[in-house]
């Protein structure tokens, strides 16, 4: 491990917005910000920009940017505080542990923010808006709790559209060229790392905000996948 990344563990260590793999925190989240403003979770945060901008647009709500990578935490976690965010923090574990931290209900809203799409067809399960994840998400979301995708991958985009039709969920807003608009939302204007990068060679960012069902989600999943595996080899 570089030196650089050792430092940055060492750092965060002591950061008091940075929480790694923490105990008893179901519930609890209102006494650590010491407030019953709403909730919400940037999943798969990497360097936490989506936690840093959101912050600086709704000071009466609490974020917490979640992901494994200390390292990357270290970056928003050091802006936040530099900046005085008192309504940010950062949650070092893993994305299917978020049960552990969260109580039901506990949760306003999920941001999905450039995460790693999963390419190949027989890692799909892995895609942050599989059913698996959703059916996690369902757990710490109030009734009536927002998810918000934002992606360069068509794959992802269609795959998380696709999940939507079969599964019975919200959709409440798609959008597959976000910036060809006049009037972006501020919250859409945060760029994070990876936006910029542009990995997927897109030319455009996507965007989905939708909700989840309060019964749980049928067992589909094997037909799923058959769906995905069709539209991906037609796709290609």
């Amino acid at each position: 491990m570089g030196q650089k990344k050792l430092m940055r563990f060492e750092a965060i260590k002591s950061f008091p917005n940075v929480l790694q793999y923490p105990e008893g925190m179901q519930g609890k989240w209102s006494d650590f910000f010491k407030n019953d403003n709403p909730l919400t979770l940037e999943l798969a945060c990497g360097k936490g920009e989506y936690v840093v901008g959101l912050s600086a647009l709704y000071p009466n709500h609490n974020l917490i940017g979640v992901d494994l990578k200390g390292n990357r935490i270290y970056i928003g976690a050091k802006k936040c505080i530099e900046q005085g965010y008192t309504n940010a923090a950062f949650l070092r574990t893993h994305i299917d542990k978020i049960n552990n931290y969260f109580a039901h209900g506990e949760v306003s809203e999920i941001w999905i923010t450039f995460p790693d799409p999963q390419l190949r067809i027989s890692r799909a399960k892995k895609r942050l808006t599989h059913p698996n994840f959703l059916r996690l998400y369902q757990q710490v979301l109030k009734p009536g709790g927002i998810i918000h995708l934002k992606t360069d991958s068509p794959v992802l985009y269609r795959f998380t559209l696709l999940v939507i039709e079969m599964y019975g969920l919200t959709l409440l807003e798609k959008d597959d060229d976000v910036y060809a608009k006049e009037n972006v939302k501020e919250e859409l204007q945060i760029k994070t790392h990876y936006e910029k990068l542009d990995i997927a060679q897109s030319n455009r960012i996507h965007y989905i905000r939708f909700q989840l069902p309060l019964q749980p989600l049928s067992n589909i999943d094997k037909q799923l996948l058959e769906r995905v595996r069709a539209n991906e080899e037609e796709a290609n």
